[in-house]
C-alpha cells in the first residue's frame, strides 16, 4: 500500500470543484480566467490520476459520478479554507482573521454572546462567526474551525478542552408556585416536569439527589434545546432544569424563583472542539485563552 500519495494541484480541484458548481466546463473556465481546454485538461488529468471518472459529460449540463460527488464532499471544506485563509492573511497580514465557531444554542446565547463584546474590544482583529447546531460537529462536512459543544470530551481524533460544567436547579414561575408550591416534591404533577431531549435522566437524578419519592416519569413536555424550557417555565408551563446563566437573570426580573438552594452537575459539560488543522489558527488560539480564562469565573453560582 502506497503510504505517500502526492496531492492533486489546487488548480486541479478548484477546476473540478467550479465545474461541479456550474455544471460546465466552459463556465468553469470563464470564472477561473482559464481556457475550456485548460479546464478539461486538469479534469482529465484528475481523474486519470484517481482511477475513476468525477463528471457524466451528458449534451445539457455535466453531472457528477457517484465517486466525483464523494470526492468533492471531502475537498470543497478544504478549498473553503485554502480560500479564507488566503484572504486573511492577505487582509490582516497574519495578525488575526475570520474564526468560525459553532456553538451550542443555549451555552450561546446565555453565557457566551454576553461576554463577546469584552473579547471584541480586545481583539478586533478577530472576526468571529458563529453558528447552532444540536449535537456534536461533523467537521469534514461542516465549514466551522471550532465548536463549543456539550459533551463528555471524548471525540476521537480532535482537540478537545474542557470549558464549563453544566450545573442545574429547578426553576418555576411564580404562577406555577402559586399553584403547586415553593419546591419540587412527591406531590409536584409529573406532567409540569419540563423535560430537556439531550438530558432525559435529569428529572430522575435530581429526585435521586433530593430524596423524592418515586420517579420523575416522563409525562411532562420534552423540548429539544434548553431555552425552549427556559421559556416554557416562564410561560407558567411547569418547572424546569436550568443553569444559572440561565436562570438567574429570569430571577432578577421576577420571572422565575428557585426552587431549591441544592445543584446538581451533570456528568457531561460544555468543551472547546477543534481539528488538528485549527490547531495553528493565531485567531483561534487568541480566542481560546479568552475563552478559558472566562470560564474560571464561569457563573455557574
Amino acid at each position: 500500500m502506497n503510504h505517500h500519495v502526492r496531492a492533486p494541484s489546487t488548480t486541479s480541484l478548484l477546476c473540478m470543484e467550479a465545474s461541479a458548481r456550474l455544471r460546465s466546463f466552459t463556465a468553469a473556465a470563464q470564472e477561473l480566467r482559464l481556457t475550456q481546454g485548460a479546464v478539461s485538461r486538469q479534469i482529465q488529468t484528475l481523474e486519470d490520476r484517481l482511477g475513476v471518472r468525477l463528471f457524466t459529460r451528458r449534451r445539457d449540463a455535466l453531472a457528477l459520478t457517484d465517486a466525483g460527488r464523494y470526492y468533492l464532499g471531502e475537498v470543497a471544506p478544504l478549498l473553503h479554507r485554502l480560500e479564507r485563509a488566503t484572504a486573511n492573511v492577505m487582509a490582516f497580514k497574519g495578525r488575526g482573521g475570520e474564526l468560525s465557531l459553532s456553538v451550542g444554542a443555549s451555552v450561546g446565547s446565555y453565557w457566551l454572546i454576553p461576554r463577546l463584546p469584552g473579547f471584541t474590544r480586545d481583539h478586533g482583529e478577530i472576526l468571529l462567526n458563529l453558528g447552532t447546531r444540536v449535537g456534536p460537529v461533523d467537521f469534514r462536512a461542516t465549514a466551522v474551525d471550532a465548536s463549543l459543544e456539550f459533551g463528555d470530551g471524548q471525540r476521537a481524533g480532535l482537540h478537545s478542552e474542557f470549558v464549563l460544567p453544566l450545573v442545574l436547579s429547578p426553576y418555576a414561575a411564580p404562577a406555577w408556585i402559586a399553584s403547586h408550591g415553593k419546591a419540587v416534591d412527591a406531590g409536584t404533577p409529573r406532567a409540569s416536569l419540563i423535560h430537556h431531549q439531550t438530558l432525559p435522566d435529569a428529572w430522575d437524578e435530581w429526585f435521586a439527589l433530593e430524596g423524592i419519592a418515586g420517579g420523575a416519569g416522563r409525562e411532562g413536555p420534552r423540548y429539544e434545546i434548553m431555552s425552549m424550557a427556559l421559556n416554557a417555565s416562564v410561560a407558567g408551563m411547569g418547572v424546569a432544569l436550568l443553569p444559572p446563566y440561565m436562570g438567574e437573570d429570569m430571577v432578577a426580573a421576577g420571572r422565575l424563583k428557585r426552587l431549591s438552594r441544592r445543584k446538581w452537575r451533570h456528568a457531561k459539560g460544555y468543551y472547546l472542539v477543534y481539528p488538528e488543522e485549527s490547531a495553528q489558527m493565531q485567531s483561534l488560539q487568541v480566542f481560546r485563552a479568552w475563552l478559558l480564562e472566562q470560564a474560571q469565573g464561569n457563573g455557574v453560582a
